[in-house]
């Protein structure tokens, strides 16, 4: 499960940043971003990319896919391409199914 990063205010993360948020090497992000049309993160004056929530976003649907349910990169694209809205639902469906768990877990804590 990636980590969560503090700062959600902010418009573009370095490749570092998500790297570190999914704590994955740099060149799978840049090899992802090849390998799925998804991502499109900016570039500045000096080439480094800049991506937004979106893309991360994006990354994270890539990832859940692939690292956590076995998606092999070609059903992942299939997957993507045939019903991204279903893939977009189930990933806020996650989301929230995590952080009832957080709360539950920091509420157990407590007790």
């Amino acid at each position: 499960m990636p980590k969560e990063h503090p700062e959600q205010s902010k418009i573009y993360y370095s490749i570092g940043e998500v790297a570190r948020m999914f704590d994955v090497n740099t060149s799978l992000i840049r090899f992802w971003e090849k390998e799925f049309d998804i991502i499109r993160p900016r570039k500045n004056k000096k080439g480094n990319r800049l991506f937004t929530k979106q893309d991360v976003d994006n990354f994270h649907m890539i990832f859940h896919l692939v690292k956590e349910r076995g998606y092999t990169l070609k059903g992942a694209k299939e997957k993507l391409n045939k019903n991204p809205e279903e893939t977009r639902q189930d990933m806020e469906i996650l989301k929230t199914l995590h952080k009832m768990r957080d709360f539950l877990l920091a509420l157990k804590s407590k007790l």
